[in-house]
């Protein structure tokens, strides 16, 4: 299916999907009501996968999202599970297992769909880039430069590697972005690691250096239509709660840092430029409730995120997800976006 049908095709079974706090034609006070910034507005939220299985499986732990050729969304799980959701009610209509060469459960984080339908997927352990068919076969592997693995291997830490993935517009670029700072470089600087295409196989390219603010690690990024990127931000406080921010974010005049091993201050490196689209803790809450202490109750632990399409405006439509850690006191939440990016 061609891509334009693929996005018209799910952006109709979300905006069917809206709930009746946005029904009705657009209005300007109505979009006021929905706003979270003069940039980002939300339409409704779902909590209706929030501690549910399907064949056998946990639904939840989600860490990111993607739109398949066929119009669904795919939903990977940390815990190596890939489920195929439908676009209007959410439910899950199949699942497939993923596994290392050894057929060990991956820390799955990042997911990208190619244009073939084979799956890009990162896992933070190593970290790893591997593709895998839709039956969940392992096909190869991408390189991974030897700063980015984790120590003593390489200078990054455990779990805070390769979260995000997306490719770039025309589909011949993939960029990766570590969650944190790799050792010797300056705190709250993260790399984000690109791969071209040439003859059918990714090869390593440029790498950027991207600030973010300060106690918050990258769990996701994804590319808008002009090759710049929506970057979450996220944070944890016990006892307060989330921290969740959207950037705008544009790497195209960043420095290619794949050669400069320390970044502590350097004068002459410029990093990816990046703008504020919104606080999600500033969005209105929509009567949701937390299970523990939130900065606002809409709030839990926002780690996944797809471009699904436009709207009538123009605006891109943005779907956000919750890694719950199936844990009882966090929820799978879906968070349905509008975001303005000029």
């Amino acid at each position: 299916m061609r891509l334009r049908t693929v996005l018209a095709t799910l952006t109709a079974g979300l905006a069917a999907a809206t709930c009746l706090t946005a029904a009705g034609p657009a209005s300007a006070n109505a979009q006021s009501r929905h706003a979270c910034s003069s940039a980002v507005s939300i339409d409704r939220f779902s909590d209706v996968l929030d501690k549910t299985t399907y064949d056998g499986t946990f639904v939840g732990n989600f860490s990111a999202l993607a739109v398949d050729r066929d119009g669904s969304l795919a939903a990977l799980a940390d815990r190596s599970s890939l489920f195929s959701l439908d676009p209007r009610t959410l439910r899950p209509t199949a699942v497939v297992p993923l596994g290392d060469e050894q057929g060990a459960a991956l820390d799955s984080e990042g997911l990208a769909i190619d244009r073939d339908g084979t799956r890009l997927v990162t896992s933070e352990t190593e970290p790893s880039v591997r593709r895998y068919s839709r039956d969940g076969t392992i096909l190869d592997r991408l390189p991974v430069p030897s700063d980015l693995r984790v120590a003593p291997a390489g200078r990054a830490t455990a779990n805070e590697t390769f979260e995000g993935l997306t490719l770039l517009p025309g589909g011949h670029t993939l960029l990766a972005s570590m969650e944190d700072a790799l050792a010797g470089d300056s705190d709250g600087i993260v790399r984000f690691q690109t791969w071209t295409r040439h003859h059918g196989h990714f090869r390593l390219a440029a790498q950027y250096a991207y600030r973010t603010d300060p106690g918050l690690g990258v769990p996701e990024v994804q590319a808008t239509p002009d090759g710049r990127l929506l970057v979450l931000e996220r944070g944890f406080t016990a006892g307060v709660g989330n921290t969740v921010r959207l950037y705008l974010a544009d790497p195209r005049r960043a420095t290619d840092t794949s050669g400069i091993e320390n970044l502590t201050g350097q004068p002459g490196v410029r990093l990816v430029h990046k703008r504020l689209l919104a606080d999600i803790a500033d969005c209105p809450s929509l009567g949701a409730t937390a299970k523990q202490p939130q900065p606002n109750p809409l709030l839990d632990n926002i780690e996944g995120m797809v471009v699904t399409g436009r709207d009538r405006t123009g605006r891109l439509r943005v779907l956000l997800v919750s890694d719950d850690n199936q844990n009882p006191a966090q929820t799978t939440r879906f968070y349905y976006l509008h975001v303005h990016t000029s």
